[in-house]
This record gives C-alpha cells, sequence and structure tokens, in this order.
C-alpha cells in the first residue's frame, strides 16, 4: 500500500502517460459521428450526393453496395479497392470477381463535394461505407448506424482478391468459413447474400446452369425465362446480356430474395445452394417469412462488414483523390 504514493512511482506514471497517449492517438477506434469536430457536414454531404446520383442513375445504389463488400472483404475496410492500376500499384478492379463492376466514377463526384468543404479530411474508406449506407435506405432497406474514422490504404491487394471474395460457384460451407473469419456468423452470412435482392447478373455467370442442359435444381419455367435472356451459351462478356437477381422487385432489397429460392428461381449456383444446405435452409425459411427479422440481421451484418480491420489513427492516409494514394 505504501508504494502507492512513492516519489518515484509517480514519476514513473509520469513518465509513461505521454506514451499511453501517443499510442492511443496512432491506434484509435472507430465511432460515431467521426467528423462531428473536423467535418460536421460530411455525413449529410455523402447522403445528399447519393441521393443525387441515385436520381439520376438508380443503378449507383447498388454499386455502392457492391463496393463496400469487395473492399471489405479483401484485407480491410481502406478503400483499396478504389485505387487505380498506376505507379506500381496495380488495381483490385482487374480481378475476375470485379467482372461486371462499375460507376467508380461517380466515388469521385462525392469525394469532391467533400474536398470543397472539408479539405483533405474525409477518407475515402468512410466514403464507401456511408454511400453504401445511403444506397442502402434508398433500396427500400434498413437505415444502419455506421461508425466512421477509417483511414485509406497506400497499397491494393490484387493477389489476395481471388482467395478473399467467394466465387459464385463455391459451395456454401466454403462462404460460411470466409465470412466467419471475419467475424460474420451464418446468420450474417445469409443475410448479407440477400443483397443479389437488387441488381442484376450477367450471362457469363448463368450459362453453365443453362448449358447444355438446365440445372436441374432450377424451376423449370424460370430457366426458359433465363433462356430467353441468355440465349448462347458463350456470351460475349462486353455485351449488356443480363438476367435481374429478382424480377418482382428488382431494386428493392426486400425478402423476395428468400421467396424466390424456396421456388427454385436462385439465379446463381451459391443462391440456390442456401435452400438444399442444413445449415441454412432454415434461416432461409424464416427470412423469406419476415422482411423485418431480414432486415434486423442484414443491418447487424453490414455494421461487421464495414467494421472489418480499419486502418485507424496513424495508420493509412486520408487520400485527395480516392484513384490515388498521396504523393507527397
Amino acid at each position: 500500500m505504501a508504494m502507492k504514493n512513492h516519489p518515484s512511482c509517480i514519476t514513473f506514471l509520469l513518465l509513461l502517460l505521454p506514451l499511453l497517449l501517443q499510442f492511443y492517438s496512432a491506434k484509435s477506434e472507430l465511432q460515431l459521428n467521426y467528423y462531428a469536430q473536423s467535418c460536421p457536414n460530411a455525413e449529410e454531404i455523402i447522403k445528399q450526393q447519393v441521393i443525387k446520383l441515385y436520381n439520376k442513375h438508380g443503378n449507383t445504389a447498388v454499386s455502392w453496395v457492391r463496393n463496400l463488400f469487395h473492399d471489405c472483404v479483401v484485407k480491410s475496410c481502406d478503400a483499396s479497392l478504389l485505387l487505380e492500376t498506376v505507379n506500381g500499384i496495380e488495381s483490385e478492379q482487374k480481378s475476375d470477381r470485379s467482372f461486371g463492376m462499375r460507376n467508380f466514377k461517380y466515388v469521385k463526384t462525392i469525394k469532391e463535394a467533400l474536398e470543397e468543404e472539408c479539405p483533405t479530411t474525409v477518407s475515402c474508406a468512410d466514403i464507401v461505407s456511408l454511400s453504401a449506407r445511403d444506397g442502402i435506405v434508398l433500396l427500400g432497406g434498413p437505415r444502419i448506424e455506421m461508425k466512421t474514422g477509417r483511414k485509406d490504404s497506400k497499397e491494393s491487394y490484387l493477389s489476395d482478391v481471388e482467395n478473399s471474395i467467394p466465387n459464385h460457384n463455391d459451395s456454401i460451407q466454403s462462404v460460411l468459413s470466409r465470412f466467419q473469419s471475419i467475424s460474420i456468423d451464418t446468420e450474417g452470412t445469409v443475410a448479407l447474400l440477400g443483397a443479389h435482392s437488387v441488381g442484376r447478373v450477367h450471362c457469363v455467370n448463368l450459362v453453365h446452369r443453362l448449358y447444355p442442359t438446365v440445372d436441374p435444381t432450377l424451376d423449370p419455367d424460370y430457366a426458359e425465362y433465363l433462356k430467353g435472356r441468355c440465349p448462347t451459351p458463350d456470351p460475349d462478356p462486353e455485351a449488356v446480356s443480363y438476367a435481374r437477381n429478382d424480377r418482382e422487385t428488382p431494386m428493392i432489397l426486400d425478402n423476395m430474395y428468400y421467396k424466390n429460392l424456396l421456388e427454385h428461381k436462385g439465379l446463381l449456383m451459391i443462391d440456390q445452394q442456401l435452400t438444399s444446405d442444413p445449415t441454412t435452409s432454415t434461416l432461409v425459411e424464416k427470412m423469406a417469412a419476415d422482411n423485418g427479422y431480414f432486415h434486423d440481421q442484414f443491418a447487424r451484418a453490414v455494421m461487421l462488414l464495414s467494421e472489418n480491420n480499419p486502418l485507424t489513427g496513424d495508420e493509412g492516409e486520408i487520400r485527395k483523390d480516392c484513384r490515388y494514394v498521396n504523393s507527397d
């Protein structure tokens, strides 16, 4: 007890305090309203830009959701996805897993609006997360309280993309394992796949289920519809040749995706596997029966995804242009 007020002990603590403070500032955590002091209007600016872009190009909302997934699953939520190939950087967008991704140019629109208000303050990584959050709302999905304070990476991870992002032909168990490695459980993974409720799939990723013979797990009438959308077994990857993920509510993030799965109308192999695997089939039924439950689980999983291994504090940087690492 006598040591509590010993002069040498107090001196040691006083010397240690600056080191602890330095460590804390170097590795801080994500937090709600991170920009409250440095750029109070940041989140509103992003929201307004997302709305404006959605009103001109509705598919941008789907792009923001896909950006979040592709960025955060690979290493970290650090906007590495947005880097272009230049000065030794090889863009992750070159990967086959990025096939069909678009609207990257509109990230620049959002970034420019932020730079005008608060130069070199809001990270591209936070733009990826917050644009997805606001895009989900525009698609009829849940409002998600999302923390901010991410920093941008100074490198891309092209060589990691293929092993990090599940392929549409992967087994459901391998997909569950991949998400488990970033702390997203089975319930969350099934909910995240519900993002396939919106958007579209290029015929390149569908024809193996139609030719030379139709996948027996496909509803026959649905297969005929898909053949009408994809009439050849070797579609041109550059052609606008696709099928909607959900014909009933193609631009609404709802549980129609799960209802379609129960009717054998899953577009991708990974989708349909959800109904045949005992670890996921009951969750499909539960989400098909309750849109609120789906939204709750989707919101929880998106939040977990957006917080995967972020760069914070003195890690990374705030890019001036989301396409390039800062030169200075």
